[in-house]
């Protein structure tokens, strides 16, 4: 209500804020300060937002905004190590899908340490990133899902939003943005396709201790069950990527692993290719003698292997972008409800896989 001032003057007139527009048009104050900011919204969802505003005598006063931490057009993208190619293209999808919504990114390395990784992510937020994204696999432990909670509670009130790419949700009704692929259906398919060949013994080699190679592990066993099999414990071996693992580290498996074995199963398609020239040193002929999967096929090379590899197609490339669309209209009614999002997988069939020939 207006109030008198002394002497008999006109009743001031209460400052409209930003919640005053945001109850008049029907929307959240995340909303009316998207489209005040000038950003990417629905025509209908900016135009009640500018009319309410108008009616009200909104004025954002942009000065203030900054001095308030007003919003950058900036994504900050922690990324488990540089190096990585699967990263690098998720990456450049971010990039790419980020321009396009003018937007400019900056990068960063957890280095696989989990706290760092929150730490950079605050620091981000604090610097007013738009948008916060963590990418690669983690340790899905009730301790990581607690801690990254409460980064995306922080992180709303302050206005960014939290986005995890490549990675399961840290658990329901948290304001953020999952997008993941299908580890689980492109490890069933690629051992399915080994079985489809009479690959009965298939040994299933590296990846770290995180939610990606559990998923991955996950879908090796569950098409050997399918095909009436008993997944063999002797034929899992983890042991982290081709740096942990190392040539010395493959090569021990390799000669180590039981007769029988006829497959070769690669957590990725870097090791898939230690594998290859490792049988070949050891004069196994490829693919009669043992056959070779990957997982990926994110780097170039895969095709140019001699066999060319049969992998996993992972969608790297439109995970970023996808990440990026659906954090940008996350207040749009037909995005609001589908933050979190699995992008298929599929298998590249190529050269690496031969059927097995049974002697009688």
């Amino acid at each position: 209500m207006p109030t008198e001032t002394r002497g008999g003057s006109k009743p001031a007139r209460r400052q409209a804020t930003m919640q005053d527009v945001a109850d008049k048009a029907g929307v959240s104050t995340a909303t009316v300060s998207r489209v005040l900011a000038g950003k990417r919204m629905a025509e209908s969802t900016r135009a009640k937002v500018l009319h309410a505003a108008k009616e009200l005598h909104y004025v954002v006063n942009a000065h203030a905004r900054a001095l308030k931490g007003g919003r950058s057009n900036t994504v900050g993208i922690v990324l488990v190590t540089l190096s990585g190619g699967a990263f690098n293209e998720i990456a450049r999808g971010i990039e790419q899908q980020s321009a396009a919504e003018g937007m400019r990114c900056m990068v960063a390395s957890s280095q696989a340490d989990p706290d760092r990784e929150l730490f950079l992510a605050a620091s981000m937020a604090e610097q007013n990133a738009d948008i916060v994204m963590l990418i690669g696999g983690v340790r899905d432990t009730p301790g990581y899902r607690t801690k990254v909670a409460a980064l995306a509670e922080e992180l709303d009130a302050a206005g960014s939003r939290l986005v995890l790419v490549g990675r399961p949700s840290p658990g329901a009704d948290l304001p953020v943005t999952v997008v993941d692929y299908d580890n689980e259906g492109g490890a069933h398919a690629a051992t399915s396709h080994l079985l489809s060949a009479g690959h009965e013994r298939i040994l299933f080699l590296g990846g770290p201790d995180n939610t990606t190679t559990a998923s991955r592990i996950a879908g090796y066993r569950r098409a050997l069950e399918a095909y009436g099999l008993r997944p063999d414990p002797e034929l899992i071996v983890g042991g982290g990527n081709h740096n942990a693992l190392g040539p010395t580290g493959i090569r021990e498996i390799l000669r180590g692993m039981p007769s029988d074995v006829t497959a070769v199963f690669a957590w990725d398609d870097d090791i898939a290719g230690c594998v290859i020239a490792q049988l070949r040193a050891d004069g196994v002929s490829l693919p009669e003698g043992m056959s070779v999967v990957g997982f990926n096929n994110a780097m170039p090379y895969a095709e140019h292997l001699l066999p060319s590899l049969t992998t996993v197609q992972v969608p790297f490339l439109e995970l970023g972008r996808t990440a990026v669309k659906l954090a940008v209209q996350r207040e749009e009614p037909d995005v609001r409800h589908a933050q979190q999002v699995v992008l298929g997988t599929h298998v590249v069939v190529r050269d690496s896989v031969r059927p097995r020939i049974r002697r009688p």
